[in-house]
């Protein structure tokens, strides 16, 4: 059976991967190529977290389609007044043709993607982003040509974006290095699950300590904010002591590849993850992913509304 849901990036092959990239780049040049696939038909859009680039892009990547997206927030549901979330998906299930989630528990995600006989794609969960990887290792491939043995350090607290980007890269057979301070590395389970797909790619993928280990020889330094959406802002002094020093700054880039690029999935707050001289400065691609958003998120619906995606199993 075809992959019917994209929650997490541990779900794809390396030949999905590489087929939702292809396809992403396709529809990135001719954005209208697939304008009546949802025509006359709805995709609910439900996000119970605030929203910039994911709410419009999808937005955008829904009307592209042809289709009409729904806007529901987290008020707008039954879900507050005790509806279960298996009922929900099966009533939305007989109205719209998709449905996207931005929320926190990935198992209320896992929960309605198995209740639900429509595509359900995680925008966003406390545990992944897997659309914010697609448009990383898009954005690499676009600056490099190929993303096989492309050495990307990940700075900062080991949150979502550092695990999907793990599991991205491990597929694409990169070398990704996820330097955090003691207590912020990644979810070991998740680690463990992508230096296993790595074993089978020829990449790899690892953690440390040290900031300048990682960064070391790096073709890509990515980072993300200090406080992500969930953390109690009462420990903010508390985590940015710890992760000063994985500031990506102008000493950080100089010990990376000479050709290094800078990446954030946004938004950024200059003077803290990441100086204004590199965050603004001619290495960064911060734009230029929050621009192929669009296009994965296009991809994502076509392949799985087409049942073009194999799946991991």
């Amino acid at each position: 059976m075809p992959l019917k849901d994209y929650l997490r990036v541990s779900q794809l092959t390396p030949k999905d991967l590489t087929r939702l990239l292809d396809l992403s780049s396709r529809l990135k040049r001719h954005p209208h190529d697939r304008g009546d696939l949802l025509r006359d038909e709805v995709v609910c859009l439900y996000f119970a977290k605030p929203s910039t680039r994911t709410r419009v892009s999808f937005t955008v990547a829904v009307a592209r389609l042809g289709g009409h997206p729904e806007m529901l927030g987290a008020n707008d549901l039954q879900l507050g007044r005790g509806e279960t979330i298996e009922d929900t998906a099966r009533v939305i299930s007989r109205y719209a043709k998709a449905f996207v989630i931005r929320t926190f528990a990935d198992g209320d995600v896992e929960r309605f993607a198995a209740a639900a006989s429509i595509p359900v794609v995680n925008a966003l969960t406390d545990g992944h982003h897997p659309c914010q990887a697609l448009a990383d290792v898009l954005t690499m491939r676009e600056r490099f040509g190929a993303l096989a043995g492309l050495r990307a350090a990940y700075l900062g607290d080991g949150n979502n974006v550092a695990h999907s980007l793990m599991e991205a890269g491990a597929l694409a057979g990169m070398h990704v290095v996820v330097g955090t301070p003691k207590k912020h590395e990644p979810d070991p389970d998740v680690v463990q699950g992508a230096q296993a797909i790595a074993e089978r790619t020829g990449g790899s993928v690892m953690v440390t300590n040290d900031a300048k280990e990682a960064a070391a020889g790096a073709h890509v330094l990515y980072t993300d904010v200090w406080l992500s959406m969930g953390d109690d802002p009462a420990t903010k002094q508390a985590r940015t002591r710890a992760l000063k020093p994985f500031q990506v700054n102008g000493k950080l880039m100089a010990v990376a590849d000479p050709d290094a690029v800078f990446m954030h999935c946004l938004p950024a707050h200059r003077g803290d993850e990441v100086t204004a001289e590199v965050m603004d400065g001619p290495a960064s691609l911060v734009f230029d992913q929050a621009e192929n958003r669009l296009c994965t998120e296009q991809a994502v619906l076509v392949a799985l509304l087409k049942g073009k995606l194999k799946g991991a199993g």
